[in-house]
């Protein structure tokens, strides 16, 4: 099955957790922002809006398989939980934080996958990072990946419109996945518009196969 391609706007953070996690992501933040397409001020809010949200949704208990990234105060929720109130529980919780202005809520509502399920998915996470590292056209550290149930999250800033399309067709071509959602926006060019979905046969012809066992470096 070709992956189809679907998003909005987005971006990235480590979540971290506890006065001590919060004070070493103070530093982390600031040395990843001299390098990313973030200033260290936002770098800085969005790894303490990560790290609060991802403690309060510990402190309830349950919600081990969220995962919480921030960029731009837009914070993404991916994962999965086994309630439908869970869900709207952690979009809550991600929304009580005063340095968040967007939440994208894309938690499943099912049972663990098991081992199997989780290292597909670690699997899809890895060689979609080796891709993104190996093509010399595309800044690796600016964009962050999820994997759940084979379908692909992509958050972070392009430096043009260009980089943001390599980067969600580089993912898309990796064996596995099913879809690929990008919240991706572009360095100061303000907030994108929903990417429409993308027909297998539109990306087929868009962008060259890529064999698996070839990174993508020099490709594109």
């Amino acid at each position: 099955m070709k992956p189809i391609l679907t998003g909005c706007v987005a971006l990235s953070a480590l979540a971290l957790s506890g006065c001590v996690a919060a004070a070493v992501g103070a530093v982390g933040a600031a040395g990843v922002a001299t390098v990313q397409e973030r200033s260290v001020g936002t770098a800085f809010d969005d790894s303490s809006a990560a790290g609060e949200i991802k403690s309060k949704l510990i402190a309830r208990g349950g919600y081990g398989g969220v995962d919480v990234e921030v960029v731009d105060g837009l914070a993404l929720l991916s994962g999965r939980v086994v309630a439908p109130e869970m869900r709207v529980r952690a979009e809550e919780i991600a929304w009580s934080s005063q340095r968040i202005d967007d939440v994208a809520n894309e938690i499943q509502i099912e049972p663990p996958g098991g081992f199997r399920a989780n290292a597909a998915d670690t699997w899809i996470s890895t060689r979609v990072r080796s891709r993104l590292i190996s093509n010399f056209k595309v800044r690796r550290i600016n964009f962050h990946i999820e994997t759940y149930d084979k379908v692909v999250y992509l958050m972070g800033i392009a430096r043009s419109q260009a980089e943001l399309e390599r980067v969600t067709g580089i993912a898309s071509r990796v064996r596995g996945v099913e879809e690929v959602v990008s919240y991706i926006k572009i360095r100061d060019g303000g907030n994108l518009a929903p990417i429409e979905p993308v027909e297998p046969a539109a990306v087929e012809q868009a962008i060259p196969p890529l064999p698996d066992d070839e990174l993508a470096g020099g490709t594109y």
